[in-house]
């Protein structure tokens, strides 16, 4: 559980009264962005049990009736549920600092992860797109989901750097030393697309997977077959 030190305030504001929970920002946040499909966990979320009317510090609960006439029911997790998922987080500066800070490492991490320069279709490495958001300075939600936010964030990039998100097909043929390593090397990057077996033994594959994942794609094919692979990127 959460210290009262360390939580936020959850604020919703309806029905002519204030409804405050104390919270931790973290989870409080990862709840908002699944939209309520992720289960609350009391001890997991809560630094007090219950809902409050006014400052929720001061710890006096909101009575039956008031929770009823908002929220249509009195069951306390449904209710924090709904708060947090139409009220506002109260983050101190640090706390939102934090948080700017690891949704900027996530949106940058999946569009590494997924984009490629179209004109040469290589990956672009993880500093030249940091660097490009901060010329470019980015503006980021804390409380918005990194799906949310790459489209506009690959728009803000595109006039300094050409970059699209965009899957790749790669074809892969494997020397029959390694050929038994083909289902160990392609699971995980992608969609096998086609395979066969040669009559001398090898494997030949084409696999669809992210942009920028070929990098790592090449490295584990180079590391598992000894640099024997051939590889290519195909139409």
């Amino acid at each position: 559980m959460v210290t009262l030190d360390d939580a936020v305030v959850a604020r919703l504001e309806t029905h002519g009264t204030q409804f405050e929970i104390l919270v931790d920002p973290e989870v409080a946040l990862a709840y908002k962005e699944s939209k309520g499909e992720k289960a609350i966990d009391p001890d997991e979320m809560l630094a007090a049990e219950g809902v409050f009317v006014g400052a929720a510090r001061d710890g006096d609960r909101a009575a039956d009736e008031d929770l009823t006439k908002a929220f249509g029911t009195t069951d306390m997790l449904a209710c924090v549920g709904k708060i947090l998922l139409k009220g506002d987080l109260q983050l101190t500066t640090d706390q939102r600092k934090h948080m700017l800070e690891r949704k900027r490492r996530l949106i940058i991490a999946h569009i590494a992860r997924n984009a490629i320069n179209p004109q040469t279709k290589s990956p672009h490495p993880v500093t030249r797109i940091e660097i490009a958001m901060d010329e470019a300075k980015v503006h980021l939600d804390p409380f918005k989901s990194v799906d949310s936010q790459v489209n506009d964030v690959l728009k803000a990039l595109r006039p300094l750097m050409p970059i699209r998100i965009e899957m790749v097909k790669v074809a892969v043929h494997i020397p029959a030393t390694h050929a038994g390593k083909a289902t160990l090397i392609t699971r995980g990057f992608g969609d096998l697309k086609r395979e066969e077996w040669q009559a001398d033994g090898s494997w030949i594959g084409v696999i669809e997977l992210p942009g920028g994942m070929q990098t790592e794609f090449y490295d584990e094919l180079n590391k598992r077959t000894h640099g024997e692979a051939e590889s290519r990127v195909v139409e």
